[in-house]
């Protein structure tokens, strides 16, 4: 009876242990995944409706991208990319419509030349959180108003708003070598540079309005 007890006892001591280490590596794993995708595992939450289907559908879109040998751009090819979307930029001044769609397209040659494949937009979108969480909502916002202008029906601030995202996108992608930053440290800095460009896009556009008067 008394080694009966003992055997309960310890059966139920190992299943404590090893329900305390399965909720430890869980919490862990959940944490990798919040520091990893930032604001993007929130997102992942919120699409799933499940917090163990969203955090395998984020390592299922890490493992992909790792296979995918994403690399960064050459000084040359950023140089040139660089080059081509301060041109367009400048182009929104007397063309808004065209500026988007031309930024639009510039951010997808710059994920080709950085091997991403080009696809469906979702699958865009689920390869880029992984390396890019804190940008990818950009580009959800940017073309949703895409969408909406090629119906004809965005406005020009609809369209300023897509540049703003656009480019918050475009200079993440567009970073040379392997540096890396935080998740915290480059959120910051991606809502520091929206809040300039929208500012600089703005006086831009009524400096041009004030000269044309």
């Amino acid at each position: 009876m008394a080694s009966t007890t003992i055997g309960l006892v310890v059966a139920i001591a190992v299943i404590v242990i090893v329900a305390v280490l399965w909720l430890a590596m869980s919490r862990r794993r959940s944490q990798q995944l919040r520091d990893r995708f930032g604001p993007e595992y929130e997102h992942a939450v919120r699409t799933e409706k499940n917090v163990r289907r969203a955090e395998a559908t984020l390592e299922a879109r890490a493992k992909r991208v790792d296979a995918l040998h994403i690399r960064p751009l050459g000084p040359e090819d950023a140089t040139r990319f660089d080059a081509t979307w301060r041109g367009v930029q400048a182009r929104f001044i007397d063309d808004p419509k065209g500026a988007v769609t031309e930024a639009d397209r510039l951010v997808g040659e710059v994920m080709s030349a950085r091997g991403y494949p080009l696809g469906d937009f979702e699958q865009r979108v689920a390869d880029i959180s992984v390396d890019h969480p804190d940008v990818v909502m950009n580009y959800r916002a940017a073309r949703e108003i895409a969408l909406v202008h090629a119906r004809g029906q965005a406005s020009t601030e609809d369209l300023r708003q897509a540049m703003v995202h656009y480019r918050a996108l475009f200079k993440d992608l567009l970073e040379i070598g392997d540096v890396r930053v935080t998740t915290s440290a480059r959120g910051d800095e991606v809502r520091a540079a929206e809040t300039a460009e929208a500012a600089r896009i703005e006086a831009d556009r009524e400096a041009q309005m004030g000269r044309r008067r």
